[in-house]
Formats: structure tokens, C-alpha cells, sequence
């Protein structure tokens, strides 16, 4: 498949472009500056011919949704751009697992904390009732503060709505029943992608590479099949450590870990027999509501221009003027009254007057 060429960025009302950051499948990502409040963002960009408005609603709706864990990422809000193109602005992380563990070697400490971290994120969507269905190195990004969060909900499915040939997979981290297409995601191929996610970032290498160094996605894909696990081969990694990756990559998914809440509390059974400060398991309460699913028939939705009544200055005057012509006058019998009143008062004053005046003659 030919590689696309990158989309160029929009502009965006608010929004002043930086730089690339990133190009995928059907989408590439850019770093923003948003004018207020002030921060960089990062604004994920979709080609418009190969994204659906239902598509992007369902990203938008399950990130949203998801946004309250502290491990998963933060979007902001998604709109159409004035050329017709979706897009979503998120909180920007400037680092990514994507090649680290391939120029370094990752402590055991920090891949046991990123296990944990992800996995009670993963946990999180699943009590939701949200597959993510693309857990691997490249979708967990580091925050400013350096804390791994998971990103890239986009082929994310309702656990009770896949369907058997919609399968969206990454085929390293994929679990056999992925390769072999008789599933297209359950809980337990999300514990399999954890499991081979962190076995790659402690390891350098994914689960079921070849190492001789070929790269025959037939071989790979038959090696998966069989899920021969081989250990790490790390002198500061743990037997436990290497017996939790096991449990979650065995080939049959009965024989793994019922959840991604359970796989990362073996990690955490780890920290403690290595000695290490624990990390929090961040699992939400049985309170946390669900994500609505959208009601039968409804249309779908875009960007909505925000309106306030406001009563224009003619209607004002023509109310005003109403309101005075049906306001009742003084009754004709009280005028009469009044212009008599003040006529007798100025008889009575003069003729006070002339009484004085004659007073004064004598």
C-alpha cells in the first residue's frame, strides 16, 4: 500500500498552526496554538472522504466520555473545518512509546508503573462497556508531567456490538484469535495486546518477533497462532514478571486473565515482590455512568452555530408603541372637574386680594 501524502492543516478560527506532529492511516495530527485559553493543542485531522460523521461521532463520544481517567487522553472538542474536513483538538503530549523501546532500555520499574497506568485505563473503557481494540506501544502518549496516557479511540466498539468481520487489529500485538479473524475483539484480546504491549517495552522487541531478524508477516502471523511465549531475557526482570505476560498471552482466551483490572494487578503483585512503591490502580466506581448509546433514528450531528435570541430595536418600538396606545386617559369627567377646581381657587385668591386692598384704603 502506497503512503499517503500528509494532509495539509486547516485553519482553524482560534487556532494558529505550529507544525506537523504526526501522519497515519486516514488521519494526521498537527501542533496548534489556541489563542484562548491560551495552550498548544494537538488538532487530529481526517481526510473527509475517508471518515464518516457517524465515525468521528463515535471517537469523539468515547474519548469524551473517557476524558475523567487521569490515563487516558483529553479531547477538547471536534468540529468540521471550513474545506469539510473532520477534525478533533486534544490535549497535546509531547512524548510517545512509539520508538522508545527501541533506542532504550525501559527500566522494569517504569514498565511495571505504564502496565498498571494503562491497564486500569483499559478497565475503565471495558466497565463502560468500550473496546479500544488498538493497544499498542505507539497509541500510549506522555504527557508534559511524563505520565502515560492512551490514546486513539478510533476503531473503538461497544464490547456488545461488534460485529464477527469488522476485525481492526495491529498484527504484533495482536491475540491469535485476531490473526486467525474468529473474533474481532473481546475483553480477552484486549488483556493479549496489554500483555504483549509491556512484554515489548520491557523486551525492546514485540512478543512473537523473529530473531533472526526476518520480517515475513506470514511466519509472524504463525508464530502468533501458536503463542509459544519466550522469556524476556532482561537479568533485572523478575520470573513473576515473565509468568504475568505468560498468563496474559496464552492462546486460548479462557486461559488468560478475566480483565484488564485483574492483568494489572498481577503487575502490581510484581512492584511489591521487587520492592517498589506502588502504583494506583484507578478503577472507576460501579456509579460511573455509561456511555448513551445514540437513540434509534437519529440524525447525525455536526457543527452547530450557537444563537441568542436578541428582540430586535423595531420590534421594540413597535411594542412600546402598543402598549401606549392602549393605555386608558384620565376619564373627561375628572378634567372637568380639575379645570373648575383651579378656576374657583383663583376666584377665591382674588377676591382675598381686592378685600385687602380696600382694608388698606381706610
Amino acid at each position: 500500500m502506497a503512503k499517503r501524502s500528509p494532509l495539509a492543516p486547516p485553519v482553524l478560527p482560534g487556532y494558529s498552526y505550529v507544525r506537523a506532529l504526526g501522519s497515519g492511516g486516514f488521519a494526521d495530527v498537527f501542533l496548534y496554538r489556541q489563542d484562548m485559553p491560551r495552550r498548544e493543542v494537538a488538532v487530529k485531522v481526517l481526510e473527509s472522504s475517508a471518515v464518516s460523521a457517524e465515525l468521528l461521532d463515535n471517537e469523539v463520544d468515547v474519548m469524551a466520555s473517557l476524558s475523567a481517567h487521569p490515563s487516558i487522553l483529553t479531547v477538547y472538542e471536534a468540529s468540521i473545518s471550513a474545506d469539510g474536513r473532520p477534525y478533533m483538538v486534544m490535549e497535546f503530549c509531547p512524548g510517545s512509546l512509539s520508538s522508545r523501546y527501541r533506542v532504550e532500555q525501559i527500566p522494569i520499574a517504569e514498565v511495571l508503573s505504564i502496565g498498571i497506568r494503562v491497564a486500569s485505563a483499559v478497565e475503565a473503557a471495558h466497565r463502560v462497556g468500550v473496546l479500544h481494540r488498538d493497544i499498542k506501544p505507539s497509541n500510549i502518549l506522555t504527557t508534559q508531567f511524563g505520565h502515560p496516557v492512551l490514546a486513539d479511540f478510533g476503531v473503538a466498539a461497544m464490547i456488545a456490538t461488534v460485529e464477527s468481520e469488522d476485525v481492526a487489529m495491529s498484527v504484533p500485538w495482536s491475540a491469535p484469535e485476531l490473526v486467525a479473524r474468529t473474533s474481532s475483539g473481546s475483553i480477552a484480546t484486549e488483556v493479549w495486546a496489554l500483555a504483549a504491549t509491556v512484554y515489548t517495552l520491557a523486551a525492546g522487541r514485540t512478543p512473537f518477533q523473529s530473531l533472526d531478524g526476518r520480517r515475513d508477516e506470514a511466519s509472524h502471523r504463525d508464530r502468533i497462532s501458536k503463542a509459544r511465549y519466550t522469556p524476556l531475557g532482561r537479568p533485572d526482570a523478575p520470573a513473576a514478571l515473565d509468568a504475568v505476560l505468560a498468563g496474559g498471552m496464552r492462546r486460548l482466551p479462557g486461559d488468560r486473565y478475566q480483565s484488564a483490572g485483574a492483568f494489572a494487578e498481577a503487575l502490581q503483585h510484581v512492584e511489591r515482590e521487587l520492592g517498589l512503591p506502588g502504583t494506583s490502580l484507578d478503577i472507576p466506581s460501579s456509579g460511573w455512568a455509561p456511555i448513551a448509546a445514540p437513540s434509534a433514528g437519529e440524525p447525525p450531528r455536526g457543527p452547530v452555530r450557537s444563537t441568542v435570541q436578541v428582540e430586535s430595536k423595531r420590534a421594540r418600538v413597535a411594542t412600546a408603541a402598543s402598549a401606549s396606545a392602549t393605555a386608558k386617559p384620565p376619564a373627561a369627567s375628572n378634567r372637568r372637574g380639575t379645570v373648575v377646581g383651579i378656576a374657583t381657587g383663583i376666584g377665591i385668591a382674588l377676591a382675598g386680594l381686592a378685600a385687602a386692598a380696600w382694608w388698606v384704603l381706610l
